[in-house]
């Protein structure tokens, strides 16, 4: 039941909204499930784009790569979405490639080449599913507090990122230049207003119509360079094996290492999905499902030629300003992600968008992720216990990658997880939480909430 009173007129929008199950009229799905795909879209396209560097790919490859990656996300989606038996959380998850494995996945591939990084992402997404059918029994370990700090973590680390966005994007001759953050505030303002003022579905769709409104000011400004709308094929059938698959041990730690991270990832943004969208905790099924997907859609995207997906912490953010938690739009962005897979020319329509309009919505979507982890956090008891965990470990999140030469300095895969952040922390904060005295029964908590889930 809500506690909101009846004469509120925006608030019963939201509470039908809070239902996952839930299915949107389509004059509104599809604009929200596009405005999923264009908030997930360059974070997406990156990764193969930088891997396509680093093995010296000529452009129709990195075509390929950017197609592969897209049909993939559209797949792995579905899988979240819809479900296949135990595996897929169910809940509206955004899958895509993942940043987390960069750090790894670059070295490898200028080492053994790009075949022993999809072998390495191959066997991790297997165990990653192993992980996801284990999880229901060590499910207690990730209290509030844990995944709390996690999800906030999550948020805090992508935060730069949403600036480098809004400044033009790394590596661009215009980087930082006053056009580029004008348009970026133009669309940090335009999604503000809109959010406030709007009602209904105008306020759902409020990053949607700031990414759009700096996008036409994009093109009237001279901004945006269509050439890859023109190179794109018309359709194109993304094949499988195309890099084959070579397994190397030293690759396979690294990438297993960086899986359990992802895992940990995965099951702070459907925390934050479960809490600051539908206000409640996580059901075990869809925690132990959400995380098996992950590791199917792993090993898929191996399969394919594109990094290992997972979930999109970025539309968590979206989810969570907006309030529309409907699975069924998500899978609409699925199915987009997949015709545009499909349809290499529809991909190039968006990946023409200036990174500078993107990041305009980046500054609102990833804080709205660390004040989803806020949110989670305030579920405990703010007791010095409590405070303690907290200390440790945002310093050993904040602190580390701040400061690069500690990482420098420990040997291999070491070097890699300290300079995360989100490694270290993590792990001291299910540890402290594990071992200092004073710790709520969790179990007997969860048990409670089962329990009414099936009154």
């Amino acid at each position: 039941m809500s506690s909101h009173s009846p004469d509120q007129p925006s608030r019963p929008s939201r509470t039908i909204n809070q239902n996952p199950d839930a299915m949107p009229p389509l004059s509104k799905a599809i604009p929200l499930g596009l405005q999923h795909i264009m908030a997930m879209f360059a974070g997406n396209v990156t990764p193969p784009i930088i891997i396509a560097g680093v093995i010296g790919a000529g452009t129709g490859e990195q075509i390929f790569l950017i197609q592969v990656a897209l049909f993939v996300a559209g797949i792995a989606t579905l899988v979240q979405t819809i479900g296949m038996g135990p595996v897929g959380a169910r809940l509206p998850i955004v899958q895509g490639t993942s940043f987390g494995f960069l750090p790894v996945a670059l070295p490898l591939a200028g080492s053994f080449g790009l075949a022993a990084v999809l072998g390495a992402s191959f066997i991790a997404g297997l165990l990653q599913v192993v992980l996801g059918t284990f999880l229901k029994k060590i499910r207690h370990w990730f209290s509030p507090i844990v995944t709390g700090i996690v999800v906030l973590l999550i948020g805090i680390t992508l935060m730069p990122v949403g600036i480098n966005y809004a400044a033009g994007g790394v590596g661009a001759d215009d980087f930082a230049s006053p056009t580029n953050l004008g348009l970026a505030l133009f669309v940090l303002v335009v999604t503000i207003l809109v959010h406030q003022f709007g009602r209904g579905f105008l306020k759902a769709s409020s990053i949607l119509i700031g990414l759009v409104s700096g996008y036409l000011v994009a093109i009237a400004l001279g901004m945006v360079d269509f050439s890859s709308v023109t190179d794109a094929a018309w359709f194109a059938f993304p094949k499988p094996l195309q890099y084959g698959m070579e397994f190397h041990l030293t690759a396979i730690i690294g990438m297993t290492l960086i899986m359990f991270v992802v895992g940990l990832e995965t099951i702070g943004n459907i925390s934050a999905i479960t809490m600051g969208g539908a206000g409640r905790h996580a059901k075990d099924r869809e925690l132990s499902g959400g995380v098996m997907a992950d590791g199917v859609a792993t090993s898929f995207a191996a399969l394919f030629n594109t990094l290992p997906n997972t979930a999109y912490a970025q539309n968590v953010g979206l989810i969570t300003l907006t309030g529309v938690v409907s699975r069924h739009v998500v899978t609409i962005g699925g199915i987009l992600l997949i015709c545009m897979g499909l349809f290499p020319k529809l991909g190039g329509l968006v990946a023409a968008m200036p990174p500078a309009v993107l990041g305009g919505a980046g500054v609102v979507m990833f804080g709205m992720i660390a004040s989803a982890g806020l949110k989670i956090i305030q579920e405990c008891e703010l007791d010095q216990r409590a405070m303690l965990i907290i200390a440790v470990a945002m310093s050993l999140g904040i602190g580390l990658p701040a400061v690069e030469a500690i990482a420098k300095t420990m040997p291999g895969q070491v070097g890699l997880l300290l300079k995360s952040g989100l490694v270290p922390a993590a792990l001291a904060a299910l540890l402290l939480d594990a071992v200092l005295p004073g710790k709520p029964d969790r179990r007997e908590r969860l048990a409670q909430e089962q329990a009414k889930e099936h009154e």
